[in-house]
């Protein structure tokens, strides 16, 4: 084992890792496909054509894996369990061999003294529940919490705190807004919708892992953002850039409301999506932890196109 830092009294030192980017395997044991196999199958989507068919074979060297992990000292290790290896088209009924591998893999971690916290959304959305309009269809959240109280009847006695989402945030505006990542969407301000139906999916999750007796957490990206200059155009691009990254999320969860989203020319019901009772469900069942995923502060300036919004 590696020294250790000198860290306070309780600190835990993990490392993290997601389904598609590690597990492989993206067509056995009844497994789903997911946006993201479609999304990289696309011509020029992904550079040099790179999938996650194989990537770090996990699926079958995660005894290997997790003697890395003990090599480094890991007291925690943090994964994504992938919906579609679960659900493989996102609705019942649920696929034993797929919720089996996350059986044996928390034994496992267990076994090595390793505490298992597992994501249960990283982005790998079903491919069928795409097709029916994936995050922008309300739809999407019910099924979400379904498959969460499913995965959590399965791993709830040796897993006690689960992360209902990754970075909503990303997979808002990379996935549905900018067209960057799976499920490939141009939809700018309009992709608003699937935020909310994220944040609503968590609620519901949250409160069916809560009469579980298990804690719920989070995991944001957020990021400190400061104006490019003190001049009044940039003070608002600053300020419009914060609401998007880091209130639009955490408003609701904290606070149980939006932050004003008019100056964006965003309706307060976020284009149809919000309706009576969502705020306090995605509220009230509260958070037992906020994950902060924390890559780089933003500075920001205001279009010098005067064409541009």
């Amino acid at each position: 084992m590696p020294d250790r830092l000198d860290l306070p009294a309780g600190f835990r030192w993990g490392a993290a890792t997601a389904a598609y980017q590690i597990e492989g395997a993206v067509a056995e044991d009844g497994r789903g496909p997911s946006i993201w196999d479609t999304f990289a199958a696309r011509p020029g989507a992904v550079r040099d054509g790179h999938t996650g068919a194989v990537a770090c074979d996990h699926y079958h060297r995660y005894p290997e894996d997790i003697a890395l992990m003990q090599d480094l000292g890991l007291d925690g290790y943090r994964f994504s369990i992938a919906w579609p290896r679960v659900q493989p088209t996102g609705a019942s009924p649920f696929n034993p061999a797929g919720l089996a591998f996350y059986d044996r893999l928390v034994d496992a971690l267990l076994e090595a003294g390793i505490t298992p916290l597992p994501t249960l959304f990283h982005w790998d959305l079903p491919q069928a529940l795409e097709d029916a309009g994936g995050w922008l269809n309300r739809d999407t959240a019910y099924r979400f919490a379904e498959y969460a109280a499913i995965v959590a009847d399965r791993l709830g006695d040796r897993v006690p705190a689960w992360i209902t989402l990754n970075e909503p945030f990303v997979h808002t505006v990379y996935g549905y807004a900018m067209g960057i990542h799976a499920p490939g969407r141009t939809l700018m301000f309009e992709a608003l919708p699937a935020a909310h139906h994220q944040l609503l999916g968590h609620g519901l999750a949250a409160s069916l892992l809560h009469e579980r007796g298990l804690d719920v957490l989070i995991s944001n990206n957020l990021t400190p953002v400061e104006p490019a200059s003190p001049s009044p155009a940039d003070l608002a691009a600053a300020e419009a850039y914060d609401t998007l990254h880091n209130r639009l999320f955490n408003d609701p969860l904290l606070l149980g409301r939006y932050p004003d989203l008019a100056a964006l020319g965003v309706p307060d019901d976020i284009f149809g999506a919000v309706r009576p009772g969502d705020l306090d469900l995605i509220h009230t069942p509260g958070l037992d932890g906020l994950g902060v995923n924390y890559y780089n502060p933003t500075r920001v300036a205001a279009p010098t196109d005067p064409g541009l919004p």
